[in-house]
């Protein structure tokens, strides 16, 4: 099997596709982000600036959540990794509370397979109905979250997970089925930059 080719991507560059990416963004009008972690904290925190109310000065609240699918963990096994989504924190003993009334939008750095996105919306979703049904029944729909997923980058390539074509889906750019490279997973940032910029000479034809 061929190595991946590897795309590195800056601070600059996600802070700029996060831009470029929040109006339509805001459109949705959501009053609370939910980060996928670890990649989805950096994205979401950026997010949020161009999501400021500046008539009130008001920030979005950010509720985390930890999902792993490739990495490995404490107690899971390699038959594990790749193929199960594996939960490492939510949003505390009563998430459906949390969830209630809000427009969420579901923040990650990429959408590779798609299955860590799916089981997210999946199980936030099912908190939110939990919490639903101690409702009296005329209050349960104007209590209804409403969901959104915003990612970073969006490999184009086929995909083991779905999502509802009733969620809006915002993603800041398309790209192959390359080796994705983050800031912050970088040791020497420098380096990390300077391979970046030949990684856009190299894939993009960009000097």
């Amino acid at each position: 099997m061929d190595e991946l080719e590897h795309l590195r991507a800056t601070y600059n560059d996600i802070h700029n596709i996060i831009k470029t990416s929040a109006d339509k963004i805001a459109a949705f009008k959501p009053n609370l982000l939910v980060a996928i972690g670890g990649g989805g904290f950096f994205p979401a925190r950026v997010l949020r600036t161009f999501l400021k109310d500046s008539s009130t000065n008001k920030n979005i609240p950010i509720q985390a959540i930890g999902l792993s699918l490739y990495e490995a963990l404490p107690g899971t096994t390699a038959e594990q990794i790749g193929i199960e989504v594996i939960r490492t924190q939510w949003l505390g003993p009563d998430p459906g509370k949390t969830l209630l009334g809000r427009r969420v939008v579901i923040v990650d750095e990429v959408d590779d397979s798609r299955k860590t996105l799916q089981y997210a919306l999946s199980e936030l979703r099912k908190d939110v109905e939990k919490e639903l049904q101690a409702l009296p029944e005329s209050e349960r729909e104007a209590n209804r979250a409403e969901f959104a997923i915003f990612v970073v980058h969006n490999k184009l390539k086929p995909k083991l997970g779905e999502l509802p074509p009733d969620v809006p889906y915002f993603v800041g750019a398309e790209v192959g089925d390359v080796w994705l490279d983050y800031p912050w997973e970088a040791v020497d940032i420098e380096e990390h930059d300077r391979l970046a910029a030949e990684d856009k000479t190299n894939l993009i034809g960009v000097v």
